[in-house]
């Protein structure tokens, strides 16, 4: 089940919600308002790291740059 993000055009509340493959194309309810007017937007996505330090001083030290590859 992936996890989709919606605003609400009635009262421009952003929620996101988990949403089964049968539901994929049906409005959710804003839980603002209760309206069925939402639309899914464009959301950002996390990638971890690999390294346990914290360092996240000016280099970019994650598992997602193109100096750290893949063999």
């Amino acid at each position: 089940m992936p996890i989709y993000e919606y605003r609400c055009n009635k009262c421009g509340s952003c929620f996101e919600q988990l949403v089964f493959a049968s539901d994929g194309d049906e409005p959710q309810p804003c839980p603002q308002c209760g309206k069925n007017d939402t639309c899914r937007i464009m959301s950002s996505f996390s990638c971890g790291s690999s390294s346990s330090g914290s360092d996240l001083g000016g280099t970019l030290s994650s598992g997602c740059s193109p100096s750290g590859g893949f063999s």
